[in-house]
């Protein structure tokens, strides 16, 4: 039989889902939300509600935020990448052979994120430069990532997170590299599949970003981005020309 509480977490749920889906708010406002609303039904209480915060995965996980930017900001990765690239005539399968393998090795010491975000531009600059679809790289380095980070315990957050929980369920928790165990077999196979199998299945060209034969994209082509503009941006209310006029002035 369905209680009080049990409804409003369904519901809770369900309208959590429907506003991530949406996309009308960020998502660490609408966890928030629900995690509030829980607590003015009594379904968590105030303890268990900061309970998260003293989660030695969570508290882990934010250390490693702090040092994967740290080595972003050093440029080693970038460095990493540039020797590992070939710079004469090669093929994808020769290329993915060489990048691939490292990005997992290094993924799996360090969040996701900042390793794609790293290595990504590099890599599309450098097929462009050497006439390579870009479009044969930038996923299969997105998947190997994700590969490397399954073979050791802070190679993703959500394995840091789960440690924390058996911790506090009073058992013992994960080694270092004891998913490593199964993870690395995961990780081998799944770079072999995307050495054989990434170069047919991934496009040449991406079909919305080509242009007509006279080297125009179609509007329709090409892709919208958005930026939110904080409440102190300088150029609210003001016309561009006086805009670019002040920041000209601050350059100077």
């Amino acid at each position: 039989m369905l209680t009080f509480e049990m409804i409003i977490v369904f519901l809770g749920l369900i309208g959590m889902v429907t506003a991530l889906v949406l996309d009308k708010m960020r998502p660490g406002m609408i966890l928030f939300s629900v995690t509030v609303l829980f607590l003015c039904f009594g379904i968590l209480t105030p303890k268990e509600m900061l309970e998260g915060f003293s989660n030695k995965g969570m508290i882990t996980v934010a250390l490693l935020f702090l040092i994967s930017e740290g080595v972003r900001q050093s440029g080693a990765l970038g460095q990493l990448i540039k020797k590992l690239l070939p710079q004469g005539t090669t093929s994808v399968f020769k290329a993915q052979a060489r990048m691939l393998p490292v990005i997992s090795f290094v993924s799996a010491f360090l969040n996701n994120t900042p390793v794609v975000v790293i290595f990504a531009p590099i890599i599309k600059r450098w097929a462009e430069s050497i006439h390579l679809p870009a479009t044969k790289f930038l996923i299969p380095v997105s998947y190997a990532t994700i590969l490397g980070g399954v073979c050791t315990l802070i190679g993703t957050s959500t394995n840091l997170v789960v440690d924390g929980m058996i911790l506090d369920a009073g058992y013992k928790g994960f080694g270092m590299f004891e998913l490593g165990r199964v993870g690395i077999f995961i990780a081998l196979t799944g770079i072999v599949y995307l050495l054989l199998f990434s170069s047919r299945l991934l496009p040449d060209v991406r079909k919305d970003t080509v242009g007509d034969e006279h080297g125009e994209a179609d509007a329709s082509s090409f892709h919208r981005v958005e930026a939110v503009i904080g409440a102190r941006f300088p150029g609210i209310n003001k016309r561009v020309g006086i805009l670019i006029l002040s920041v000209i002035m601050v350059l100077r």
